[in-house]
């Protein structure tokens, strides 16, 4: 049934092109003059607003990241194997969005509400699933304003998240449930996807024999991927925030 599905797959030509192989690999470079357009724009605004103060770095960060994603060969990488796809988002999320939340500033005192919780970690889990679900995700290898859509949602809600995250960095026991739940569903995510029984993502399943994997294969280690790695980056924050309480507890604490 699978090499049925496989036979009859049509050819999906997504943003980042029809997908790398080992032997073009050093040469599929991402040279979308709308996107080289858009890159340049920030890094002159970045340059422009952010040189001379402390959130420099962190923009800089970030547009290294987001170069990295979207115009070197991991771009055909992502477009070919279902894992450098999630490898990707994984990035997107937990390595560009967290410089560009820095990057903006100050936390607000509506960030530190609870509707405004509920709101951006809820937009982000919600968006975090839609866009590994079979059907959204062919879509959004299907036209170039759904790949955008796909990738500009998981960053925003990402960006909101991790305001959330930093509105709260004084107060551990709120900042350790917000983590621990979004690592426990990401955990999920990933062994449903590790664990399916056969191949779900169409347009991955004639890309990726050229890395000697079967589709299934790919699926599997994209789940395991976003199941163990895809947590470090929200573990360690954890581990930094709560070993600064203790420090401070201890300070605090009377000789």
């Amino acid at each position: 049934m699978v090499a049925a599905s496989i036979s009859n797959t049509r050819a999906w030509v997504p943003y980042c092109g029809p997908g790398a192989d080992p032997a073009s690999l050093l040469t599929d470079w991402n040279l979308d003059p709308p996107l080289l357009l858009a890159l340049a724009a920030a890094a002159v605004w970045i340059g422009m607003k952010f040189v001379r103060t402390r959130h420099g770095g962190a923009a800089a960060g970030a547009w290294l990241v987001l170069f990295a994603l979207f115009v070197t060969p991991l771009c055909a990488m992502s477009a070919a194997l279902f894992s450098v796809r999630v490898a990707n988002h994984i990035a997107l999320v937990a390595a560009a969005a967290p410089p560009l939340s820095a990057a903006m500033g100050q936390v607000r005192p509506i960030e530190r509400g609870a509707g405004f919780a509920t709101i951006a970690i809820g937009a982000h889990v919600a968006v975090f699933w839609l866009w590994h679900g079979p059907a959204p995700y062919a879509f959004a290898l299907s036209y170039d304003a759904g790949y955008w859509l796909m990738q500009l949602s998981l960053l925003v809600t990402a960006i909101g998240f991790w305001r959330c995250v930093g509105a709260r960095c004084d107060r551990p026991v709120a900042l350790a449930s917000i983590l621990t739940g979004f690592v426990a569903q990401m955990g999920f995510l990933g062994a449903l996807i590790a664990f399916a029984p056969e191949p779900l993502y169409i347009p991955h399943f004639a890309t990726t024999a050229p890395w000697e994997l079967s589709p299934l294969a790919d699926q599997q280690l994209a789940g395991l991927l976003m199941w163990v790695p895809g947590m470090v980056p929200y573990l360690a924050v954890l581990v930094v925030v709560v070993r600064r309480w203790f420090v401070r507890l201890n300070a605090e604490s009377p000789a």
